[in-house]
């Protein structure tokens, strides 16, 4: 599957003409994402690295923890379209459905009360308790890691991306993704199906801002520092202070704002 498709269009600019040209836009289509061919959630996504997508959301929605208990992911043979993606687990493997929060956190703009959310969090993922510490000179260099291995949005200009790195500042994963959230589960699914996750001693990296829903499955994944290009929301900060996460934003050029716990941070 593509990431992205021709399209027409017009172009104009100041002194020139309309003219007619041809456009690369993100490809959007939706994902039914099922256990044992019953459906959990749809997503709107971006074609490609589907099983990543499917195990990643369902390792942050806490019904999988490792990849022991996958028998196998197939599409769903009803569906020609190759939108449905089913997750097959092994016989002995019980799954809570009652876990599933996306119904509940859908966005940032839920309306639920910050407090009650986080504590609804937290019954299923403790507070992560890690000491490492990474130097802001790493740290300022990985936007343009994430930046330079972005493929689809150099086409596009329309896909968000999320990237884990190590404490050395070494690219782990890659992935793009018309939704952020999604770019977000496609790395922790990769984590999970390659035996890397959790990432307890790394660096998730996302290239627009940092959301509740982002924190979330940070904390699923045991990652302790979370690192935006852009802004967090007041609840991100929120519940990166409450989840011992340390939340960074505005990481560009020579400069970050650090919302939570800056000890992980070693400044020079």
């Amino acid at each position: 599957m593509k990431a992205a498709t021709q399209t027409e269009t017009w172009q104009w600019s100041s002194g020139n003409s309309v003219k007619p040209a041809q456009d690369l836009v993100a490809v959007e289509e939706p994902l039914e994402i099922q256990i044992d061919t019953r459906p959990i959630s749809v997503t709107m996504r971006t074609p490609g690295h589907d099983e990543e997508l499917a195990v990643g959301f369902l390792y942050s929605e806490g019904l999988l923890q490792n990849q022991d208990q996958i028998a196998a992911i197939k599409p769903y043979p009803r569906n020609e379209s190759g939108n449905a993606i089913n997750v097959l687990l092994k016989p002995e493997v019980k799954i809570d459905f009652a876990r599933l929060t996306r119904h509940v956190f859908a966005s940032s703009s839920c309306g639920l009360c910050g407090k009650a959310t986080i504590e609804a969090v937290h019954q299923n993922f403790p507070p992560v308790n890690s000491n490492f510490q990474i130097s802001n000179e790493i740290l300022l260099k990985l936007p343009a890691i994430l930046r330079k291995a972005q493929e689809a949005f150099e086409l596009t200009g329309g896909l968000h991306a999320a990237a884990v790195f190590d404490l050395f500042g070494n690219l782990l994963v890659l992935r793009e993704d018309i939704g952020r959230h999604n770019a977000v589960d496609k790395v922790l699914g990769f984590g999970l199906r390659n035996g890397t996750a959790p990432f307890s001693e790394h660096i998730l990296l996302v290239s627009g801002r940092a959301s509740f829903e982002i924190m979330q499955k940070a904390l699923a994944a045991r990652i302790p520092l979370v690192a935006a290009v852009s802004a967090p929301s007041s609840l991100a900060v929120e519940f990166a202070r409450e989840s011992q996460q340390t939340l960074v934003g505005f990481l560009r050029g020579d400069r970050m704002n650090v919302y939570s716990r800056p000890d992980r941070i070693k400044f020079s």
